[in-house]
């Protein structure tokens, strides 16, 4: 057992984010293996699990900051898709996605409006189709680096905008899975020290490499990352997830955290869930993401 405590280990970051109410959320078109057009979501239900997320956020000591959904975007209520958003000693910003799929991509639009309302920079990897795609599902701060998933949605040129715009150091890993086609759905920091890995969502070389960045991993089987364990928020030492099993909840709870589970089978229909669903807008360069001279990729 662990004899970090909650002050010196828990992340700096995880306690403010941005939701999209799901007014418009529905199922259009199939981008991933989890959507099929005759499975629809229910609206009251998808309602319900859109405040219990929220609830047990703010229950935690997290706050929630919400965006409208487009009318056109029924995918936009996977808020964390819509950009990397990032504090500086020079203002607030954000890397704006630049999403694989043409059916995703009006959503930028509205995020880059948001974005300008509220004074933050705006940085691209793309636009409209053309440049690297980037999306921010598959990237995350910790330990100073930002860790970044690419193949079946971010592609590997975006990593070398991201840390040359950023000026931070990239660690990329290339994701295999079909079902896993985010880093969020694979990958989860905990604190400073601990993170669940899922090594069957990724080649076996960035499966080594992601794992030798973890001091002390939680390994999840294929089955077990599947249930979408991962897809999961930590505000402090809270851990907000769509499901929890058995070995996952105990070995969680011999590190000291707390877990709320909460039901998101409505926006399992769209291929998410809690994760996908909620956008941290307190991650800070120079703090969480260590900044350099000149920003570096780096690949198993």
């Amino acid at each position: 057992m662990s004899d970090l405590t909650p002050r010196d280990s828990s992340l700096a970051w995880g306690r403010r984010y941005l939701m999209v109410p799901p007014a418009h959320f529905r199922v259009d078109y199939a981008i991933n293996p989890f959507m099929h057009l005759e499975d629809q979501p229910e609206p009251g239900r998808t309602w319900r699990q859109f405040e219990a997320i929220r609830d047990a956020i703010e229950s935690a000591g997290g706050t929630v900051e919400t965006l409208d959904q487009r009318a056109d975007a029924p995918d936009m209520v996977y808020a964390m898709n819509l950009g990397l958003f990032l504090d500086s000693d020079s203002g607030p910003g954000v890397v704006l996605s630049h999403m694989r799929y043409d059916e995703r991509r009006m959503e930028t639009v509205e995020v880059e409006s948001w974005a300008q309302r509220h004074g933050r920079a705006r940085w691209r990897t793309g636009r409209d189709g053309v440049g690297a795609h980037f999306e921010a599902g598959d990237a995350f701060p910790w330990r100073g680096d930002l860790l970044v998933g690419f193949g079946p949605r971010t592609e590997e040129l975006a990593l070398k905008h991201l840390a040359t715009d950023l000026g931070v150091t990239v660690r990329g890993f290339r994701i295999t899975h079909p079902g896993m086609y985010h880093m969020d759905l694979s990958f989860l920091p905990l604190d400073d020290q601990h993170a669940m890995v899922c090594p069957a969502a990724y080649d076996d070389a960035s499966a080594a490499a992601l794992l030798d960045r973890v001091p002390e991993p939680l390994v999840l089987t294929e089955d077990e990352a599947m249930t979408f364990c991962a897809n999961a928020v930590v505000v402090g030492r809270t851990v907000v997830m769509p499901a929890c099993p058995a070995r996952v909840r105990t070995q969680l709870e011999e590190w000291g955290f707390e877990i709320v589970v909460v039901d998101t089978g409505e926006y399992l229909k769209g291929g998410g869930s809690v994760r996908c669903l909620t956008n941290p807008l307190d991650i800070r360069l120079g703090r969480d993401l260590v900044t350099a001279d000149a920003g570096r990729v780096l690949l198993p």
